[in-house]
């Protein structure tokens, strides 16, 4: 009953808004997707009491919701116009033209080359741009080539990348050619000159799926058994491959961990709860993390169904599979501003409990979480409007840890040390930088030389043109779905 109570109180102020599917199919396209946009962001966007024209009582009558929604061409001129802030709160909202695409996303499946690169301007003010390929995924194209983690280009297929076309160098072709080169930061003028080595490498676009677990390895640090694993994504489809990671750590009987999130920008909010399972163990039933969703669910989820607000600490995933446990007191965390949302939920939702300390640079400041929306009676998959494969990305809830805290601007780095692009190391080897800096942490502590961090570097990344790059979804259904 008080179920059905949760339908009156959401929707009795707007009522007349709802129409059939019958009734639907007779408006114009556009607009029938026009309709589900603006339903959708009125039920679960976060920020929905902020924006005037998602109140619930904006429109008087479906035909004045209309005549507004007439008035945008396409689906996401209308998306971003209803959220809030764009350039500054919501920064992390988006609309998706296929919803195919994104679900592949989701379950680890890329279109690639197999190089993971990022992109920098030359200077502050320069329209220049180079990249630096991180790492290379195993069994893909680039996998096979003359490349590695560490390579700098600064131009494709013999043109110089700039501001006006990387995009289309890089993200519309489906195979390019890198022209490389040799980096070097001027320190006093703060620019980065990229010299051509004569090196070049054509790399073809596939699709493959990625393993999330890059590499796991042990240490002997002067007799501490350390553990050691890169994780570049929160993918759910991968969840046994990484229990797998931390059984091998489990048997390897480590005592220390370093957990290299550097390149990791999210994933799944289920297996962030996993994650922290495996590092821990001792904690089993106690709050991980707890959801803020927007007023209006907020209020009748807390007097409702309190439970759903909240993640707990686990022993086994939602399929029975024991999970293996460290135990540890603490974790060493490599980050970056590429290090965020799920990520950032495994260091503040842990912070309460062991000691987490983080060695990088200040982390991406994502602590809010979506949800895919699709454009049926309930806004999940069932039943869903086959006219067309548009689908929303919205942020629903902000995740708090056990005290209440988050990091609006990220986490800031127990000991800061960037990464060098003149010497990026091999990743899962005692010796690349990072790695290095978390086992001499180990070692001694914080009395470490700060002089071996790297000099302050002018670094402007560019946009990814993928805002899958920093997400954090959550798996379970929909309080509505529950109605």
């Amino acid at each position: 009953m008080r179920i059905k109570n949760l339908a009156i109180l959401l929707f009795s102020s707007f009522l007349f808004i709802n129409c059939t599917k019958t009734e639907r199919d007779t408006l114009p396209l556009n607009l029938e997707i026009n309709d589900f946009v603006w339903k959708g962001m009125n039920t679960y966007y976060l920020w929905q009491d902020d924006v005037p024209n998602l109140a619930d009582d904006r429109f008087t009558s479906q035909e004045n919701l209309y005549s507004y929604l007439e008035s945008y061409n396409r689906p996401d001129e209308l998306f971003e116009h209803l959220k809030y802030e764009p350039e500054t709160t919501d920064k992390w909202s988006w609309i998706v033209e296929d919803y195919i695409a994104l679900e592949n996303y989701f379950s680890g499946v890329r279109t690639s080359t197999g190089a993971v690169f990022k992109l920098y301007l030359m200077a502050e003010n320069s329209t220049d741009v180079y990249g630096i390929v991180r790492y290379i995924v195993p069994n893909t194209d680039a996998a096979s080539k003359p490349i590695q983690r560490g390579a700098v280009f600064n131009a494709v297929n013999g043109t110089l990348l700039n501001t006006s076309n990387y995009y289309d160098l890089l993200y519309n072709s489906e195979s390019f050619t890198l022209n490389l080169g040799s980096y070097f930061y001027n320190l006093s003028s703060e620019t980065v000159e990229v010299t051509p080595n004569g090196n070049n490498v054509t790399l073809n676009k596939g699709v493959y799926s990625e393993n999330p677990v890059h590499k796991v390895t042990t240490f002997d640090q002067n007799g501490i058994t350390v553990g050691y694993l890169m994780y570049n994504s929160f993918t759910s489809n991968f969840d046994q491959e990484l229990n797998n990671a931390f059984h091998y750590l489990k048997n390897e009987n480590v005592s220390e961990l370093i957990l290299d999130l550097r390149y990791n920008g999210g994933g799944s909010v289920r297996t962030a709860t996993y994650l922290a399972g495996m590092i821990t163990g001792q904690f089993n039933g106690q709050l991980l993390t707890q959801e803020q969703w927007n007023p209006k669910w907020q209020t009748w989820l807390e007097e409702n169904h309190p439970d759903w607000l909240i993640n707990t600490f686990t022993n086994t995933m939602d399929d029975g599979t024991s999970l293996s446990n460290l135990n540890l007191s603490r974790v060493i965390v490599l980050t970056t501003d590429n290090t965020a949302s799920a990520s950032e939920l495994i260091i503040n939702g842990l912070k309460p409990y062991i000691d987490v300390v983080t060695i990088g640079t200040t982390t991406h400041g994502k602590y809010v979480a979506s949800v895919t929306l699709y454009d049926s009676p309930n806004f999940s998959k069932e039943n869903v409007n086959t006219d067309h494969n548009w689908a929303l990305q919205p942020i629903v809830l902000k995740e708090v840890n056990k005290l209440g805290d988050y990091a609006i601007n990220g986490f800031a780095p127990t000991s800061t040390f960037d990464e060098n692009f003149e010497n990026m190391g091999l990743l899962g080897d005692a010796t690349e930088p990072l790695t290095a800096r978390a086992l001499n942490y180990i070692e001694n502590g914080n009395r470490i030389e700060q002089e071996n961090s790297t000099p302050s570097h002018f670094r402007k990344q560019l946009k990814h043109p993928n805002r899958l790059e920093t997400e954090m979804y959550i798996n379970k259904s929909l309080p509505f779905e529950r109605i």
